[in-house]
């Protein structure tokens, strides 16, 4: 009997898809390189920060000292405007109300910076206590390692097995399958549900709602 759910954060329970692609392409024009329309990073965000500097830079600019500079612009930017047009997936919200009101342990696990997925989360679910909210840590390997997952069930109380692991990329999937969890993938997000299904996913949500079902 599932009694926890431990969430991905972008693409999954917020869309940050527009505020990320603008401070990303304010780099890229600060360098004089082409940028990317919206829809192409829904392919480049999942893997941290430097990640998605790394895959959106041209394929002969990668050096590490480019990107390390290019990120520490990055994040001087995505600070100031990390919140403009971020905003909760529809149906999100009174999805999470419902499962922490039928008593559902809820956690957060995302390879964002975890002072910005506190910042988030903070803001837009004041009113949810959550068992655990972590993002990228010095020294913690990032998904789909499943090391944040247990430390997560574990802060739940629970057994891996009586937690679902929700996100919408192949890397969630493999998060939750690494943990020993029952995994879910959502539909509204960054990937498609070719990608969910070809990584094994255990449930398809199409909507907030087919969530509920489960507890």
């Amino acid at each position: 009997m599932l009694k926890g759910v431990i969430f991905d954060l972008d693409g999954t329970l917020l869309d940050t898809l527009k505020d990320l692609s603008y401070s990303v392409n304010h780099v890229l024009a600060t360098y004089g390189y082409s940028e990317h329309c919206c829809e192409d990073y829904k392919l480049k965000i999942g893997k941290g920060f430097r990640n998605l500097l790394e895959v959106s830079f041209p394929e002969d600019c990668r050096d590490d000292d480019k990107i390390s500079e290019g990120l520490k612009m990055f994040l001087e930017t995505y600070d100031k405007n990390y919140m403009n047009k971020t905003a909760p997936y529809d149906g999100i919200t009174d999805m999470l109300e419902i499962l922490y009101k039928k008593g559902v342990k809820i956690g957060v696990n995302s390879n964002k910076r975890t002072d910005y997925t506190n910042h988030l989360i903070n803001k837009f679910f004041p009113q949810i206590k959550f068992a655990g909210v972590f993002g990228e840590r010095e020294g913690i390997p990032k998904k789909p390692d499943p090391q944040t997952a247990l430390e997560i069930a574990g802060m739940m109380g629970l057994a891996p097995e009586e937690v679902i692991y929700i996100g919408d990329s192949g890397a969630d999937i493999h998060t939750g399958k690494n943990a020993g969890m029952a995994t879910g993938g959502v539909l509204w997000g960054f990937r498609g549900e070719e990608e969910l299904s070809d990584n094994g996913t255990d449930y398809i949500m199409r909507v907030p709602e087919d969530i509920l079902v489960l507890f």
